[in-house]
């Protein structure tokens, strides 16, 4: 099969058609999705909450899959995305926007009909957010893309939570806040060990377009608002002391990398990175710390 420049297209196997959802970010959306019908007051029956999840799973991947066909051009630059299956070769573009937009439509349908309008909007608001705002307006035009395009990945929790009630209460609100705070620290955590990719590509990520110094700023203010605010569920009376004090550790532990990473080896300037080994610290314990941090909330309301 040609492509359109005339090369050979590699065929593709399922795996390539999996890689499109982007599956490494599914576990995480997927987790908070299921943490807000697990603490929603009411229950689900196996069968609808499977059904619930499953959306909110199908939604996340069509988005991958449409990010990856709006970014095939950046994706064939970057190190760490050059060899997903549409910039590779495996997959031409046309069939993996047709792939993502089908994913995407039947998502919203299936929650619909089969939990409540309230969920399926929000879950359709995800999508054009993630979709429209975040990858085709702001990645490629701000630095601040990560900090307004992280609402997208914040949505799950509030989607759990209306599957169950037909509704959204304060609580989820403060789930998508915490989701909404953590992404940046997070982010451009990974953002400053792979700077070159993304300077190769053009994506005016902070650190390239601010520097080392002040991502690691930016990074060090995020955390800072992120650990009391985890600590909100409990004083609000709704989780209880096991989760806060977990929260409370997690954090302090949180905030140990940050300081590792805005303590880092700098050049005269303060703007370039010598040794990336904290940010990668601080990236890969910024996801344990949301499993952890969600995992604690269900588990204290579950032993009441």
């Amino acid at each position: 099969m040609a492509s359109s420049s005339g090369d050979m297209v590699l065929e593709a196997d399922y795996r390539d058609w999996i890689a499109l959802l982007k599956p490494r970010v599914l576990s995480l959306v997927v987790f908070s999705g299921a943490i807000g019908f697990f603490v929603a007051p009411g229950q689900l029956n196996p069968v609808l909450a499977f059904t619930a999840l499953l959306c909110i799973t199908v939604a996340a991947g069509a988005c991958g899959a449409i990010n990856m066909w709006y970014d095939r051009d950046i994706d064939a630059f970057m190190r760490r995305t050059r060899n997903r299956p549409i910039p590779a070769g495996r997959i031409q573009p046309g069939p993996a926007l047709g792939f993502g937009v089908t994913l995407a439509v039947g998502s919203v349908l299936v929650m619909g009909l089969a939990l409540n309008l309230c969920a399926a909007a929000i879950l359709a608001l995800s999508i054009c957010f993630y979709v429209f705002v975040y990858t085709a307006w702001l990645k490629r035009r701000t630095p601040q893309n990560i900090v307004i395009g992280g609402a997208a990945g914040a949505f799950p929790p509030v989607i759990g939570w209306a599957a169950v009630t037909g509704s959204v209460d304060l609580i989820p609100l403060v789930l998508f806040g915490i989701i909404f705070i953590w992404t940046p620290p997070h982010f451009w955590s990974l953002a400053l060990w792979a700077n070159d990719d993304y300077r190769r590509a053009g994506i005016p990520m902070l650190p390239v377009v601010s520097g080392a110094k002040e991502t690691r700023r930016q990074i060090l203010f995020y955390t800072i608002i992120l650990v009391p605010l985890t600590l909100v569920p409990y004083a609000m009376g709704f989780s209880g002391l096991p989760y806060g004090v977990v929260a409370g550790l997690l954090g302090l532990v949180f905030l140990e990398r940050v300081y590792r990473v805005i303590t880092d080896q700098q050049d005269v300037q303060g703007n370039s990175l010598t040794n990336d080994a904290p940010a990668k610290a601080a990236f890969k314990y910024s996801v344990l710390y949301l499993f952890a941090l969600f995992g604690a909330l269900a588990i204290d309301r579950l032993i009441g």
